[in-house]
């Protein structure tokens, strides 16, 4: 364990073995910091706040100080931050609130660039990328492996799915499916974020499947469910396409990003 005389750890903070605290940093007294965590500089860290094993957080990070919803209440909510993050500089992540079930949480292996935003209540998958700026509003659902772009913003109570791809500058209005692209102004589906799917090692057959579930999904006659559920059973058994059409037709308190009108 290092710690740097400038920094300021309350008593009551639990420090694991290996942690690394440096200059001008302040751990509150509910904070847990779990093995070979790194606190470069000029971080705060307050609450009840849990950051998980060999995580770095650089300069001026906040994590953890109360949320910026008005409702809140001094309620002991918590942020959990996962396993093998980066937490790059300036980035906020607040706890939950009472409305939203108490608990922020941010996976494993998570990347939150300079200037990204976690606001109360958002739940992040594993393997997450916030570029640069990238805000998320309360209450919002990113799945594994997800990507937002530089600049995006993300409105309250969105879910976005695993592996799917926000474009930078994009703002996301309405849920968006796993796998999916969206990209401009007000997000819209611009298909399957392929790349991404290849660089996962999808085999060709799975990624075929998805192209085809995604043009029976998104055109045709029959409502959107409607549209799914066919799917559905047309690819039945292909565990890609039943991700898809599952977070479809899951209850959501949003609607869905859907391909521009032509």
């Amino acid at each position: 364990m290092s710690i740097h005389p400038s920094a300021v750890v309350e008593p009551g903070a639990e420090i694991a073995p290996g942690v690394e605290i440096g200059p001008f940093c302040h751990v509150g007294a509910e904070v847990v910091l779990g093995e070979g965590v790194q606190l470069v500089s000029h971080v705060t860290v307050a609450g009840r706040t849990r950051i998980g094993a060999r995580t770095r957080v650089w300069p001026f990070a906040s994590l953890g100080h109360q949320p910026q919803d008005l409702k809140f209440e001094g309620e002991p909510s918590r942020l959990e931050i996962g396993a093998d993050c980066m937490i790059r500089e300036h980035v906020t992540a607040n706890p939950g609130t009472r409305g939203g079930g108490m608990l922020t949480s941010v996976g494993d292996r998570c990347l939150l660039m300079v200037g990204a935003h976690v606001g109360h209540d958002c739940k992040l998958g594993n393997g997450v990328i916030l570029a640069n700026n990238a805000t998320l509003a309360g209450h919002v659902e990113i799945g594994d492996f997800a990507f937002l772009g530089g600049l995006s913003a993300v409105h309250q109570f969105v879910r976005i799915g695993g592996q799917a791809m926000v474009g930078g500058m994009t703002g996301v209005e309405k849920d968006v499916i796993p796998f999916g692209l969206v990209i401009g102004n007000r997000a819209e589906l611009g298909g399957l974020n392929i790349v991404g799917l290849k660089r996962r090692g999808f085999p060709r057959e799975v990624i075929h499947a998805l192209r085809a579930a995604y043009r029976e999904v998104f055109h045709g006659a029959g409502s959107l469910h409607e549209r799914a559920e066919r799917a559905a059973a047309a690819h039945a058994g292909v565990a890609a396409v039943e991700e898809m059409i599952g977070f479809i037709l899951a209850d959501s308190s949003r609607s869905f990003c859907t391909p521009r009108a032509e």
